[in-house]
C-alpha cells in the first residue's frame, strides 16, 4: 500500500484553508477524516488484542500524529500531537476523531471522545476524554 506524508506547517495551511471557507465548520470534517484513518489502525492493532493499546500508540508515534501518548480508561494524555497550532480552541481534531475509533472498535460500542485540554490553548499537553454512550 502506497502513502504520503503531510508535514506539521501543510496541515495547518489546510486547516486554516477549510477554515476560511467554512469557518468551525470543519472541524466537524477533520474529526471524521480522523475516524477513517484511524479505522485501519484499530484493525492492525486488534490482530493482538492484550496489547491493543499499546500497538495502536505505536502507530500513531510511527506515523508522526504524536510524540507521546498514555491511554486510560477514560482519558488519553498527548504531547506533540501534529495537528497543534496556536489558538484560542483545541484544533486536535483528527486526532479525536481516532481515538474515538479506537475506543469504539475496542469497546464493541458507541463513544463520546472530547478533547478537554489543548497546547494549542497554551496547556503543556492535551487531553481527551471518552465516555460510553
Amino acid at each position: 500500500m502506497r502513502s504520503v506524508k503531510v508535514d506539521q506547517a501543510e496541515l495547518r495551511q489546510i486547516k486554516e484553508l477549510y477554515e476560511g471557507v467554512m469557518s468551525h465548520a470543519c472541524h466537524g470534517l477533520f474529526f471524521k477524516e480522523g475516524s477513517v484513518i484511524g479505522s485501519r489502525m484499530a484493525e492492525e492493532a486488534l490482530t493482538d488484542r492484550p496489547r491493543y493499546f499499546e500497538r495502536v500508540g505505536h502507530i500513531l508515534k510511527d506515523r508522526g500524529w504524536v510524540e507521546e501518548i498514555t491511554f486510560g480508561d477514560h482519558d488519553i494524555h498527548v504531547k506533540g500531537s501534529i495537528e497543534v497550532s496556536p489558538s484560542d480552541i483545541p484544533t486536535c481534531h483528527r486526532l479525536r476523531g481516532m481515538l474515538r475509533e479506537f475506543y469504539e472498535r475496542f469497546k464493541g460500542g458507541r463513544v463520546k471522545c472530547t478533547e478537554e485540554m489543548c497546547t494549542s490553548t497554551g496547556h503543556p499537553e492535551c487531553l481527551f476524554r471518552v465516555e460510553e454512550l
